[in-house]
């Protein structure tokens, strides 16, 4: 028989609940609020068949452009050939999640304002982009009461 080309062909996995996962969703996915805007992850709840996105949307980040009572439009950019395209799709609440993408860098923002303002009032200058891992420092291997020892291979030997 030929394989199926339907709209949830072959999602067994990705669809399916996790281990002791399955049942009724919590209701704080509900009591989340989206606005304009807003960076989401589209990801597909399998609990839910209704406002579910197509499997190519699952795991993708998109912008928030359209609020209604129970489902968002995101916008999300699709890879076509050599170029990017804009879609817009409308996801029901309970297969998007606000996104952690820009956590880490709203939280750098925070720092540096306050180190910038703590700079500034003593007078000092502060270095505020991130910097590269460096090499580690230079170090002396005192041999005193550690002798080294040469490593060498075992040779092969059959142990019939």
């Amino acid at each position: 028989m030929p394989h199926s080309f339907g709209y949830r062909a072959r999602t067994r996995y990705m669809f399916a609940r996790k281990f002791r996962q399955h049942g009724a969703l919590h209701l704080s996915t509900y009591l989340k609020t989206y606005k304009v805007g807003d960076i989401v992850d589209v990801i597909g709840n399998g609990a839910v068949q209704k406002g579910l996105p197509h499997k190519f949307y699952h795991g993708k980040t998109g912008v928030v452009y359209n609020v209604t009572k129970a489902a968002v439009g995101v916008i999300v950019h699709k890879r076509v050939g050599n170029r990017y395209l804009e879609k817009r799709i409308n996801v029901r609440i309970e297969h998007v999640h606000h996104s952690k993408c820009r956590d880490d860098f709203l939280r750098r923002v925070k720092e540096n304002a306050a180190k910038a303002k703590a700079a500034r009032e003593s007078g000092e200058r502060v270095q505020l982009k991130r910097q590269p891992a460096q090499p580690r420092e230079a170090r002396f291997v005192s041999t005193k009461n550690n002798e080294p020892t040469t490593i060498a291979a075992i040779p092969y030997d059959t142990l019939i």
